[in-house]
């Protein structure tokens, strides 16, 4: 595969290895549309080349895009936050929220985390037309957004 981007993760197992994220350049099927190929190395499950076929080649590498972020998001090593920006500043790394977005109510909520259970918030605090939702650890669960279609960036409201 010819790369037209790639990007390099950390995963913190003993010892440290690399997830090696590449999204190849966009080609041509005989049929018109266009597809784009993409791999990550060292996420079980993942160690070949896939492709996502789209409209034109713009689309094919915006799905390869999508498909690689809802792959790490996904990934049991990102649940279990080993999965980390190799050359981010030390103690940080990227965040992934997940997003749902109620439409005909105008709700969102936004957790912090993969899987939310039923009864982990033990703490509300309201703030204006936002709800924010604490474990008893003090950590921050989620928060609910009223009138989402105007408060949340539209990428946000899928």
């Amino acid at each position: 595969m010819y790369e037209i981007a790639h990007r390099v993760l950390m995963l913190r197992t003993d010892p440290p290895s690399d997830v090696v994220v590449t999204i190849g350049v966009p080609y041509e099927e005989p049929t018109g549309e266009w597809s784009c190929p993409y791999r990550i190395d060292g996420l079980d499950g993942w160690e070949h080349e896939r492709k996502v076929t789209g409209f034109d080649s713009l689309e094919a590498v915006e799905l390869a895009t999508v498909m690689v972020r809802a792959a790490l998001a996904g990934s049991h090593e990102a649940r279990e936050g080993l999965l980390s920006w190799a050359d981010g500043p030390p103690r940080q790394r990227a965040k992934t929220v997940y997003v749902t977005w109620e439409r005909h109510a105008d709700i969102a909520y936004v957790a912090m985390k993969h899987d939310a259970v039923p009864g982990e918030a033990v703490r509300q605090v309201v703030a204006e037309d936002v709800i924010l939702d604490y474990g008893d650890a003090g950590q921050l669960l989620g928060l609910e957004v009223m009138n989402a279609e105007s408060r949340l960036p539209a990428e946000m409201r899928l």
